[in-house]
């Protein structure tokens, strides 16, 4: 929330705090803002790390077990193979199924894991040679396995650990006398996995959060990267839109994994400083979106080349700019503003000139703004809220499984929303169960049949199709992954195990636990990974007891028995008590329509009352929730070509995305104080609650099927309030107003064209013919543009100066090249140096040179070996954007003016 006063330094800049006062050096934790690695792209892909920690845990379990459970067997003289099987499902399930931020909560799975494991191995030891009632317990495991998981953690571990202790006890047939020894095994396995994990695992949730926020910084720094390249004339526009789109999302899914991580309280123990870390975050994410939107239409306009080459330059800038040296961004954005101010101040300048130098000078201040963002952050550690007004942090996602839950939510609300009255109160509770039960009673006999050694491969694809999934298609294509995994793990398994041989125990179980733990960090990427290296891991284990000779029919079975089993579980979910995918898809819009609803009523209030305790940004990051539910579900089972497929799911998808874009910017440009006459805040009322009535008869059609009301736009109020206030309320605030109208009129079109898509009418008012809401013709704001550009002006960054150096060549030669400096046919000449700082006069390590021509286009770059640089040149105009570790970006320009010719130029940090 911006604070009361907040405002009032907007629109004064000389009482604002300058980042020089408020950031001193070393504030920023290094593993945040130290310098660039190799493996920042391993953190882009995986933030938090969360997908590694799981290999790892698993590779240290697994070990940890085996050792244990292979010499306790000598110890107690229990043969080999049933002391590493007890003892390696100890490690397996603590790797997969203990979760937790804290070593008490995860001692605490742990140790309880071997009682419920051993004694359901006793009650299959005692049934030994009754194959219909051990085949019927495992049926009713599994059942009773998905009943205690909406119990909790510790009730789902336990009913896991029984349904794993009947199977292996069914298929081992370990006898009665044996199970004692199994137990001492069981429990000093889990004991020593313990300690290992404890030692090697230690869970630092805080550790995490630094590493996602680490993510952020890398992803932003591409971003800024895949703009520069748009900024390229000879670029193709579809390839740059496809990798803006990209980054843009792997942005927000960052962004929504920190606010998870700030919910847990191991991570952020102050709940004020996750807030502000909330705040500026989502500021800075909301500045990148508006430069990357600002230059890709920029490409669109033809812009001079050397507003061009000045805009690519600075971004490069921004790019190689450490996070702890944010005020290193002012060079870059004095730089652009001075170029598009000479052609804004040019009476003379064309009219797309200026259309173009203005685009640029909003991307200048939406780099300061990024710029003030990032300076924010960095100066948590010792900022802290003044006032009783500041209001905590309230996430708007948990993380579930370590992943941001997807359909879950929207299934659940379904069957809730289903199930309030008589006897169906108790479906929610039954339902995962019968499914359960019910395919595996299919699935049981028919596997039996097929092999009775391994008719559990049908429980465990029931098994794993219903956990996880909640719609047809979320089954189908886990299917479809089982199906290719099986595949894939089969073909190098065999192919492992015939280059490693049978009779080399140590190399298997290397394979094994490598497999095993290849599986665990593919899982939340692509459920086929976790197959491959599961079944991989099975092939070694198949190979000690079967030949060659029947591998392939024994692969076949295991890849038939899943199917039956997946299959099974799939008709069981589709048939008792079933949910269709469609119905949870209309959840989730409602979902994500009473989001919106909630940012309205929260901008409302904001507006009302200054004072009153909102959050803005965390209503509008649940927008970005609730979009994300909408995508995940309605997620096709194929992904067909725009051609094949019908455009209306498409259509409204990206109507949902255009929304949510306004929603952010809305949420940033109306979180501010504003003195507005009693007429003016009765038409904004009037606004803001004409277009939640519109929400309201949306929701209750997107509820109910039918149509109570109709869609109201109100962009005619709009654009007449706007009209108001511009003459009655001058300045920052004024502006930051009408930047929060023009947000909240496009919000408004982009809704009413989901409302008419989804058959809600929609009256008269805005849009051609009969005043339907056309998507084509809305409005086009500058959705983070103009809300962030509009009223950040209260701090000043550090000036740094710039470099230029202009290099004439040769005798006689002409003077400096004007124009496009990509001369085709021309020969190159070759530019050499040195870079170097005080602290490295003999040459700076980790410098990257890249080269900007006159046209703006990314023409060369280079690391330096050793201090050193060396790159080829056409004759022309060119900018030279050195970055090295630990020190702010320098750009240097320089003119060649011959080919064929070694120019040196030494640069100075």
């Amino acid at each position: 929330m911006t604070r009361p006063g907040t405002a009032r330094q907007e629109a004064d800049p000389a009482s604002a705090v300058t980042p020089t006062e408020t950031v001193p050096i070393g504030v920023a934790p290094r593993r945040v803002a130290g310098p660039y690695r190799w493996w920042d792209r391993v953190l882009v892909s995986d933030p938090g790390l969360g997908q590694l920690q799981a290999g790892w845990r698993t590779l240290v379990t697994m070990v940890t077990s085996l050792a244990v459970g292979y010499g306790l067997s000598h110890a107690l003289t229990v043969p080999p193979m049933i002391g590493m099987m007890v003892g390696g499902m100890m490690g397996l399930m603590n790797g997969f199924a203990v979760t937790g931020n804290s070593w008490d909560k995860i001692a605490k799975s742990s140790l309880w894991m071997p009682f419920p494991y051993t004694l359901v191995l006793w009650v299959a030891a005692s049934l030994s040679g009754h194959r219909t009632l051990e085949l019927g317990l495992n049926v009713v495991a599994l059942a009773l396995t998905f009943l205690l998981a909406r119990f909790g953690q510790l009730a789902l571990l336990t009913g896991m650990m029984m349904f794993n202790g009947l199977m292996v006890g069914t298929i081992a047939g370990i006898p009665t006398a044996m199970v004692g020894k199994a137990f001492v095994i069981a429990l000093v396995s889990a004991a020593a996995v313990l300690a290992a994990r404890l030692l090697l695992c230690y869970p630092m949730p805080r550790e995490d959060l630094l590493r996602t926020q680490r993510a952020f910084v890398v992803e932003a720094r591409r971003l800024v990267d895949i703009t520069v390249d748009a900024l390229d004339p000879d670029a193709s526009p579809k390839r740059v839109e496809r990798r803006t789109n990209r980054s843009l999302r792997r942005l927000n899914l960052v962004t929504l994994t920190i606010d998870a991580r700030l919910a847990q309280p191991e991570a952020a123990t102050d709940p004020v400083v996750a807030e502000l870390l909330h705040r500026h975050l989502f500021d800075a994410e909301l500045a990148l979106r508006g430069i990357s939107q600002a230059v890709q239409v920029l490409n669109t306009q033809s812009p001079p080349e050397e507003l061009r080459q000045c805009l690519a330059v600075g971004l490069l800038l921004a790019r190689d700019t450490p996070p702890a040296e944010a005020g290193g961004l002012r060079p870059a954005v004095r730089t652009i503003r001075e170029q598009a101010d000479a052609i804004l101040h040019n009476p003379q300048a064309a009219a797309h000139d200026a259309e173009s130098a203005a685009l640029v000078r909003r991307v200048a201040e939406l780099l300061e703004s990024l710029a003030d963002s990032l300076s924010g952050w960095l100066a948590l550690g010792l900022r802290t809220p003044g006032t009783p007004a500041a209001v905590p942090f309230e996430p708007a996602v948990a993380l579930e499984n370590d992943r941001i839950p997807g359909s879950a939510a929207p299934m659940r609300r379904v069957l809730t929303a289903r199930t309030q009255s008589g006897w169906q109160r108790v479906v929610p509770f039954v339902r995962a169960p019968l499914h359960a039960g019910v395919a595996a009673a299919i699935a049981c006999p028919i596997a039996d049949a097929i092999d009775p050694r391994r008719f559990y491969w049908g429980l465990v694809g029931v098994m794993i199709t219903l956990f996880g999934t909640n719609t047809t298609h979320e089954r189908l294509r886990k299917f479809a992954h089982r199906m290719i995994g099986t595949a894939a793990g089969a073909i190098i398994g065999v192919l492992l195990l015939h280059w490693i041989g049978r009779d080399h125990v140590y190399w298997t179980l290397t394979v094994i636990v490598l497999g095993l733990a290849f599986g665990s960090w593919g899982m939340q990427r692509a459920y086929a990974l976790w197959t491959t290296g599961l079944v991989v891991a099975l092939v070694q284990l198949y190979g000690l007891t079967t030949p060659d000779s029947r591998m392939d029919h024994l692969l076949g079975e295991r890849l038939l028995d899943n199917g039956i089993g997946i299959l099974a579980a799939a008709a069981c979910a589709a048939l008792i008590f079933p949910l269709s995918t469609r119905s949870i898809a209309r959840e989730a819009e409602h979902g994500y329509v009473v989001a919106v609803q909630n940012l309205l009523t929260q901008v409302s209030a904001r507006w009302a009352e200054p004072d009153s305790p909102v959050r803005l940004r965390g209503a509008a990051r649940a927008v970005d929730v609730a979009l994300f539910q909408v995508a995940e579900v309605s997620r096709p089972l194929v992904r067909m070509p725009i051609g094949v497929r019908g455009r209306g799911p498409l259509n409204r998808m990206a109507l949902l995305t255009t929304a949510t874009g306004h929603a952010r910017a809305l949420a940033s440009a109306a979180d501010i104080d504003i003195d507005l006459s009693p007429r003016l805040s009765e038409r904004l009322q009037l606004v803001t609650h004409t277009f939640t009535d519109s929400l309201r008869a949306l929701d209750h059609h997107l509820v109910n099927g039918t149509a109570q009301g109709t869609w109201r736009p109100v962009g005619p109020m709009v654009r007449e309030l706007r009209a108001l206030v511009r003459p009655a309320s001058p300045g920052p605030r004024a502006q930051r107003l009408q930047t929060a109208l023009r947000e909240l009129e496009a919000l408004d079109t982009a809704l009413a064209a989901f409302a008419e898509k989804s058959g809600l009418p929609v009256a008269p008012g805005t849009g051609r013919d009969a005043g339907r809401p056309c998507p084509a013709q809305r409005p086009a704001p500058a959705p983070a543009a103009d809300a962030l550009a509009a009223g950040r002006g209260g701090t000043r960054l550090v000036r740094t100066p710039s470099a230029q150096v202009a290099v004439a060549v040769g005798p006689g030669t002409a003077g400096p090249a004007t124009g496009t400096a990509r001369t085709e046919g021309a020969a190159e000449a070759h530019l050499a140096g040195s870079v170097s700082c005080a602290a490295h006069p003999d040459g700076c390590p980790g410098v990257r040179i890249t080269v900007i021509n006159s046209r703006g286009q990314r023409v060369a770059q280079t690391h330096a070996d050793a201090g050193r640089y060396r790159l080829g040149l056409r004759p022309g105009s060119h900018t030279l954007v050195v970055a090295a570790a630990d020190h702010p970006p320098r750009a240097q320009s320089v003119t060649i003016h011959a080919a064929q010719a070694d120019v040196r130029l030494d640069i100075r940090l």
